[in-house]
């Protein structure tokens, strides 16, 4: 009797996700090792909530911002997309992320591709695309902070960052060639054949997809107003880093934090957030405690309360927003039918 694939796809989706889910705990088991309980409420009496929300608020207008930016990329593919569809499939992308990490990507491109205005596969394009582009935002703050303090943040990035990353790349890196050098050799056969690939139907769906693919991508050089992606990208980080300030100003213990701190605390955190893990629970959590106490020694009750807050606060407003976006759009399709 042969094993029904689908069920056995289900059972290594549900092994994954748990894996993910454990590994989650661990990280937190390891953030908040050592506090108790009575001082970590403590903790949490002495924030200003008043921070906390305004924070929260900044977190909305950097949705928007990345809503507005991501419609940039999709509107030349398609004129009539509009501001709103686009933020509500941030918001799912969001929500979706606390269910099955790295998932959310892919859930806003389905509901682009839900309104008729644009492929899955084109939707999927502009999306690598901005991720590539806050990949490499990242790695300028990342310069932008050794730059100005390089004696406080060097060492710790050096040991905490680049060298547990430069071990793994170098034991991944004949893996990472072999890869590289079978797509790039695929491609190339798939260009070379495509008139005798896309008469067969599989092969020419996969091209569809690819062709697909590149059309998202290409929308850069297509776009319109670079300028103001440019501006939409500035004004993105920018809530991130006022985010982290706010974060900073709601806890007294952390005063003596500066605008320079809440940006090399945006980039850490930024870190946190990117491990595939449920909307960065956990890895949030461990990276900026461990950061508050290494770099400007700050008790860990403290830098786990502050890291909680921070990540909560953000958690909250995704989710808050992803649910009004379900409704949203559950909304237009009912007025669309």
């Amino acid at each position: 009797m042969s094993k029904d694939p689908n069920k056995k796809s289900k059972v290594a989706g549900i092994v994954k996700y748990l894996a993910l889910l454990a590994l989650a705990g661990v990280l937190l088991y390891f953030s908040f090792r050592g506090v108790k309980w009575s001082d970590f409420i403590e903790g949490l009496k002495n924030c200003n909530w008043v921070w906390i929300v305004v924070s929260m608020a900044v977190g909305v207008l950097g949705f928007l911002a990345r809503a507005l930016r991501w419609r940039l990329l999709m509107l030349p593919l398609n004129k009539e997309i509009t501001n709103r569809e686009a933020f509500d499939g941030v918001n799912v992308a969001y929500l979706t992320n606390f269910a099955f990490p790295r998932a959310g990507e892919v859930a806003r491109c389905g509901v682009m591709a839900k309104t008729g205005k644009i492929s899955f596969e084109g939707a999927l394009g502009t999306v690598v695309l901005e991720r590539v582009v806050d990949l490499l935002t990242l790695i300028i703050w990342v310069l932008v902070v050794l730059l100005v303090r390089w004696q406080e943040f060097g060492s710790f990035m050096k040991e905490n960052l680049f060298e547990p990353l430069m071990g793994k790349f170098s034991s991944a890196i004949v893996p990472i060639a072999i890869i590289v050098a079978v797509l790039a050799l695929g491609g190339f056969l798939l260009w070379y054949y495509r008139e005798s690939i896309i008469k067969n139907r599989i092969f020419a769906k996969i091209y569809g997809i690819i062709s697909g693919l590149k059309d998202g991508l290409l929308t850069a050089f297509k776009m319109e107003r670079k300028g103001l992606f440019f501006l939409y990208t500035l004004l993105l980080w920018g809530t991130y880093w006022l985010t982290s300030m706010c974060t900073i100003l709601a806890f007294p213990q952390v005063s003596s934090l500066n605008a320079v701190d809440a940006l090399f605390l945006m980039v850490i955190g930024g870190l946190g957030w990117v491990v595939p893990v449920q909307g960065g629970l956990g890895a949030y959590h461990y990276i900026v405690s461990l950061t508050l106490a290494a770099v400007y020694s700050i008790p860990q009750v403290t830098g786990v309360v502050f890291a909680t807050i921070s990540h909560e606060a953000q958690a909250l407003t995704m989710i808050v927003c992803g649910l009004l976006s379900f409704i949203s759009i559950s909304a237009w399709n009912k007025k669309r039918n």
